[in-house]
């Protein structure tokens, strides 16, 4: 039995992730998928303080609380932000980090260092009341979509995950100074069905570790856990 713990990205919620929880679970696996602090039903905690440490705070605590180990740690967009430095506060923990069409950062980055048209998307926020909220991504015509939904009936589920982000979960810097986190595996899963202005940070050709680099590819938008559930759960088991 493997243990997933899998962290939603920027505007969701742990919902996000029912298609695959039960997947990963019929496969005999313990899997966690909670909602970040401000974020779906955690929403009235949300505040101008909430920020990337916060969300760290969240994942660490919740593999210490319930005493995990060897994790297959699941950041998705924004989240892989926050699984690099949960892992950097305990990497003895962690057995694997997947970075789901996620933001791979390096010490010390924020998220508009790793893609820097986020700083838009911060500017927007501060010039707009009350200044520290983040709005979702506006739905596109297709194929980009509600971050990548493009069925009607996903897309309005979706949409009741949503909600806006602190401001400051985009700006404060990774910490990824414990060289122990090298040492833990990466793969790297790309959605090829992507919208121009959103460019992926190429993946060097070997990890951390030493080992060459490992990149799968899913035939579907950003948010693959609700288009291609199926898909993404059998890559995942690959690595319990």
């Amino acid at each position: 039995m493997s243990t997933y713990l899998l962290v939603h990205g920027a505007w969701h919620s742990g919902p996000c992730w029912d298609r695959v929880v039960p997947l990963l679970e019929s496969a005999g696996h313990r899997v966690f998928a909670p909602s970040l602090t401000g974020l779906g039903e955690r929403k009235h905690l949300r505040g101008p303080e909430v920020g990337l440490d916060t969300h760290v705070d969240d994942v660490v605590g919740l593999i210490t609380g319930e005493d995990l180990d060897e994790v297959v740690l699941v950041g998705h967009s924004y989240a892989g932000l926050v699984i690099s430095s949960a892992a950097n506060d305990v990497p003895d923990r962690v057995g694997h980090l997947v970075y789901l069409e996620a933001m791979v950062p390096e010490h010390g980055e924020s998220a508009v260092d790793v893609m820097p048209v986020t700083q838009g998307v911060i500017d927007r926020a501060v010039n707009c009341e009350p200044g520290w909220l983040v709005p979702p991504l506006p739905e596109l015509p297709p194929p980009a979509g509600l971050f990548g939904v493009t069925d009607p009936a996903d897309a309005a589920w979706l949409r009741s995950m949503l909600s806006d982000q602190p401001v400051r979960c985009l700006q404060q810097p990774v910490r990824l100074d414990n060289p122990a986190v090298d040492a833990i595996p990466r793969t790297h899963i790309h959605c090829t069905v992507r919208p121009e202005g959103f460019p992926r940070r190429p993946v060097p050709a070997t990890q951390p570790n030493g080992t060459p680099a490992q990149v799968w590819e899913l035939a579907t938008g950003h948010d693959a856990m609700v288009t291609a559930p199926d898909e993404l759960a059998a890559l995942l088991l690959k690595l319990g």
